[in-house]
């Protein structure tokens, strides 16, 4: 492997966003399903193949730049963690003149003050309205193994909620991998609703979950990546191994004949549990069979041959007891 610059952090491309809401007009909506949007046209293009939608050209809010976007059909898609923390989270508020607060809880970190929303509203601070405090900001960074490209992936989401169960699940996986290696996760948008004061009020959350495997796979280490990729083959691949082998030798030793053996093997073989080639014991004591039941019925077909006066040597059987047939009924006189 070549060397890398000690005094810079490598990382992959960001190919584009996964959203949860799109602009109509200078309106934001929410959507119920997930927003793909990139400069790409043919990331965009084959993510509405997968997951529904039509591209168009659009630009974000308070921008000139020309974007791509699909609002899709689907409220679930697969994704990948990849190794490192793809996690970062931040209260954040935003202007046209940029990023005018950035705070981790409990410092904002452009001033170095003391959180400034919980400082004049309260730990409640974050049920005031939006533009008055801080957004709760998670960006998660995935990969999507199904488009072209090896980069990046950005999930955001502004929810107060999805925040706590983001930060939960990403560092239960990354105690278990310890940041290496892939996990395979799905990216569902869920509704919720919520009753305060005597209101109810709906909103979507992001939630993060296992893919195809189960907490004890993610948690015991490192996954590969081809388990990563395919977890339903790896499954079934491990199901497979994990079931009792049938007793292959039984049966060829019950089989009538040296072909009914050969059966057995090929049955064998399908399943994985003996050589392609027969290089392995149990193909070699199949063989053995095969070759036993041949001398059998060599050594039935030569005692089944005439003797040198023409005559057939045959076997006396006792005739078996007559039947006792049942009484027929007479009929009635």
């Amino acid at each position: 492997m070549g060397s890398r610059l000690r005094n810079i952090q490598a990382r992959a491309a960001e190919h584009g966003r996964l959203r949860t809401g799109y602009t109509q007009g200078n309106r934001p909506m929410r959507s119920s399903t997930w927003v793909v949007t990139s400069h790409s046209e043919e990331h965009v293009r084959t993510a509405a193949k997968l997951w529904g939608g039509e591209p168009e050209q659009w630009s974000p809010l308070n921008s000139t730049i020309s974007q791509w976007r699909v609002i899709t059909k689907a409220s679930s898609i697969e994704a990948l963690i990849t190794p490192g923390d793809p996690l970062n989270q931040y209260n954040e508020m935003w202007s046209k003149g940029g990023c005018q607060r950035r705070c981790d809880g409990e410092t904002e970190l452009l001033s170095r003050q003391a959180c400034l929303c919980a400082r004049q509203f309260g730990e409640d601070w974050h049920l005031q309205p939006k533009g008055r405090v801080c957004s709760t900001t998670s960006r998660l960074n995935v990969m999507l193994p199904d488009l072209s490209g090896m980069g990046m992936w950005r999930a955001e989401t502004h929810s107060f909620y999805a925040a706590q169960e983001w930060g939960g699940m990403v560092d239960m996986v990354l105690a278990g991998t310890d940041g290496r290696g892939f996990v395979p996760v799905t990216l569902r948008i869920e509704p919720r609703q919520r009753v305060a004061d005597g209101q109810t009020k709906k909103f979507p959350v992001v939630v993060v979950e296992l893919r195809g495997v189960t907490p004890r796979q993610a948690l015991a280490g490192p996954m590969n990546a081809a388990t990563a990729l395919d977890p339903g083959a790896a499954r079934q691949q491990r199901a497979a191994i994990e079931a009792p082998r049938p007793d292959y030798l039984a049966e060829a030793a019950a089989a009538l004949t040296s072909d009914d053996v050969r059966d057995v093997w090929m049955q064998a073989r399908q399943a994985g549990h003996v050589h392609p080639k027969g290089e392995d014991e149990l193909s070699k004591q199949l063989m053995k069979l095969a070759a036993e039941k041949d001398a059998e019925a060599e050594q039935a077909r030569k005692e089944a041959e005439p003797d040198e006066d023409g005559a057939y040597e045959v076997e006396v059987v006792e005739d078996p007891a007559p039947p006792s047939w049942p009484a027929v009924a007479q009929p009635p006189a």
